[in-house]
């Protein structure tokens, strides 16, 4: 394999535009490793690539400012791998953050960082003249490497353990209307706090908001739940979940019912009423304390937990919303009270077969028992016209089946959908040469007119009373023989509450 890195020396290629430029006159990191054999420089950062003596081919990454603990790993087996990745993603930026990412992370990357003319025409020279191909999937490719790899092996130099910096100090505890638990955007001051510890039940389950903040810009307020380690524990046992694996590789169903039982998840959008004025929460952010990981809470929740007195051996979900002033100039607070709303959370139903109109499926609501009779009125496939996207380097899949339908009893809007279980076909990657191998884009983002329900409704009469409503399944670059649909019901888990401050 290092006959391939010798043969890509010899084409003396300028690397600059793809991340990995010859770097003559650089000088080494207090990260970069005992016994590193550089091979290339991202152009920022002082990232840089390299062998590893006593690591055979293995190509690593070094990234002087990530976090500490963070800043080497193996990107690839050995430099034919490494080649390959890249041009499966076109630069190394995408290959070097892969280690903090997850797969949607990583795929928008690559949707919103498409090779440019100068990228194509490097990658178009290394393929043809090493006779290589893109590995098929990247992001799979580096987390296994990295999941599997001893890090302890690596040696570093006496600068390393000198430039370590110390624990990371709590920060100050600060609000601010445009900020985050994590500190302010800009030059905001910081709001002034009210203390009120006010409790309450919810849903069967411990509120409190204890402290709102009075900003320039408008009112923020703390909403805190409480939940026992035992909820939390009972969850993570049932999904088996681990600090790496939190939240992924399910179903569709899965992930669903995930967000929905999950006891740390706050779902709601709270509106505040302000001398008798309603007030709307734009923003909002949140963070959550885990008794059962102590060891993944962030120094922000920490920070809270510490701030407002609360115990540290209960799980906390913390929410803050902040509400714009509708005055130019901040009012003087008479009386306040919020409006707790809990959105809807979806809930899979069953999935079904249909291909005719006049055709009639009974459905039962997972939760309610509720049975439903949907019928078909019109079925049949579709092409999309090319001229609806407009990427010229991109082929986008065009091919969809159109259902209309009725479903009795009816339900209101944004009471239920119905979509393809299957997402779209990923877009592919054009080529000049007629011989290059093809390239699926890791990631499809296409907006349907049709897709579910929402935005294609029909408020028409099925003859029986019902709306017609309409479903638009995933596209693909040919035909389907059979779609398989699934319909998902929205519902509130509990009714909206009152809860009067001052």
């Amino acid at each position: 394999m290092m006959a391939i890195y010798k043969k890509y020396l010899k084409l003396n290629i300028d690397g600059s535009s793809i991340g990995l430029e010859q770097g003559g006159g650089q000088n080494n990191y207090f990260c970069t490793p005992k016994g590193a054999g550089v091979i290339g420089w991202a152009g920022a950062d002082g990232i840089h690539f390299c062998f590893i003596r006593g690591f055979g081919e293995m190509v690593f990454a070094v990234s002087p400012m990530n976090t500490p603990g963070n800043y080497v790993y193996p990107l690839a087996q050995n430099f034919k791998d490494f080649l390959r990745l890249l041009l499966a993603c076109g630069h190394t930026a995408a290959l070097e953050q892969a280690w903090c990412w997850d797969q949607t992370q990583f795929d928008e990357f690559l949707w919103e960082n498409t090779p440019t003319a100068e990228q194509t025409a490097t990658l178009a020279i290394i393929r043809e003249k090493l006779s290589l191909t893109p590995i098929e999937r990247p992001f799979a490719y580096i987390k296994d490497l990295q999941a599997g790899f001893d890090y302890s092996r690596i040696r570093y130099t006496e600068d390393y353990y000198d430039f370590i910096p110390a624990e990371p100090q709590m920060p100050e505890w600060q609000v601010y209307f445009d900020g985050s638990f994590r500190g302010r955007h800009g030059r905001e001051r910081a709001g002034k706090e009210i203390s009120l510890n006010r409790q309450f039940v919810w849903g069967n389950e411990a509120w409190s908001i204890p402290a709102i903040y009075i900003c320039s810009k408008g009112l923020v307020v703390d909403f805190c739940l409480q939940v026992s380690p035992q909820r939390i524990g009972a969850f993570i046992d049932k999904w088996k979940l681990s600090a790496d694996s939190e939240g992924t590789g399910f179903t569709d169903e899965q992930r669903m019912q995930f967000v929905t039982e999950d006891p740390l998840n706050i779902n709601m959008n709270p509106k505040a009423v302000l001398n008798g004025t309603e007030l709307s929460s734009p923003h909002g952010c949140g963070l959550s304390w885990n008794p059962c990981s102590p060891e993944g809470n962030s120094l922000e929740a920490e920070s809270a937990v510490q701030h407002y007195g609360l115990d540290p051996g209960q799980g906390y979900a913390i929410w803050r919303s902040a509400f714009p002033w509708k005055t130019k100039r901040k009012p003087q607070i008479k009386t306040l009270s919020l409006v707790l709303i809990q959105e809807p959370v979806a809930i899979a139903g069953p999935s079904f077969r249909v291909s005719l109109p006049g055709e009639q499926i009974e459905l039962e609501h997972p939760s309610t028992g509720e049975k439903y009779t949907l019928t078909v009125q019109e079925y049949e496939p579709q092409k999309f016209s090319a001229q609806h996207f407009n990427d010229p380097n991109r082929e986008f899949p065009l091919h969809c089946t159109m259902m209309s339908y009725t479903i009795l009893p009816d339900s209101p809007a944004g009471a239920f959908t119905v979509a393809d279980c299957v997402p779209s076909d990923r877009p592919r990657q054009k080529h000049t040469y007629p011989n290059a191998p093809q390239v699926t884009s890791s990631v499809c983002c296409i907006g349907i007119i049709g897709y579910a329900d929402g935005p294609t409704a029909i408020a028409l009469n099925g003859g029986n009373g019902a709306k017609v409503r309409a479903a638009c399944s995933a596209l693909h670059f040919e035909p389907v023989d059979e779609v398989e649909w699934r319909i998902v019901f929205y519902e509130k888990k509990c009714e909206d509450m009152a809860v009067k401050l001052i």
